[in-house]
C-alpha cells in the first residue's frame, strides 16, 4: 500500500487532512494549484455579498416579478395584474429586489414604474433559464 502524503491547505486542519491523490509524482501541482485558489478566490466579505446577492433569487415571487420585467418597465399596479398578485405583495417585493440593486424605479406623476437595474440581470435570469432547460 503507498503511503499518502499530506499537502497542508489554508483552511484544513493540519494533521489529519490527506491529499485525495496516492501519486506523489503530481504532489507539486496539487500544492502549486491550491496555493493559486488561496491567491485568487474573492475576500470573505465579497463572497458574503455575492451569497446575499443570489440569496434574492431564492423567492418565485421575485424570479416572477424579474421576468415580468424583461419585457419593459411596468408600474406596480400592472404587475399584480400581470401575476395575479396583491399591489402590496407585489411592492413588499419589489423593496426587496430594489435594495438588492435588482431593478430601479423612476415616478411619473404619481405613478412608479419599475425596470430592471442593467443588463446583468437580464444575463443572470437568461442564464438560469438556459442552465435548468439543459
Amino acid at each position: 500500500m503507498k503511503e499518502e502524503i499530506m499537502i497542508p491547505v489554508k483552511g484544513l486542519s493540519d494533521k489529519n487532512e490527506l491529499c485525495c491523490s496516492e501519486d506523489h509524482s503530481r504532489l507539486k501541482e496539487h500544492q502549486a494549484l491550491v496555493k493559486k485558489l488561496n491567491n485568487e478566490i474573492p475576500p470573505e466579505e465579497e463572497l458574503f455579498d455575492l451569497a446575499d446577492f443570489f440569496k434574492v433569487f431564492g423567492d418565485c415571487t421575485r424570479i416572477r416579478i424579474l421576468c415580468a420585467l424583461l419585457f419593459g418597465e411596468m408600474c406596480v399596479c400592472d404587475i399584480a395584474e400581470a401575476l395575479s398578485m396583491t399591489q402590496s405583495a407585489i411592492s413588499h417585493q419589489l423593496r426587496i429586489l430594489k435594495q438588492a440593486q435588482l431593478v430601479r424605479s423612476r415616478r411619473e406623476g404619481k405613478t412608479v414604474y419599475y425596470m430592471l437595474s442593467d443588463d446583468h440581470i437580464i444575463s443572470i435570469i437568461s442564464q438560469g433559464l438556459e442552465h435548468i432547460e439543459e
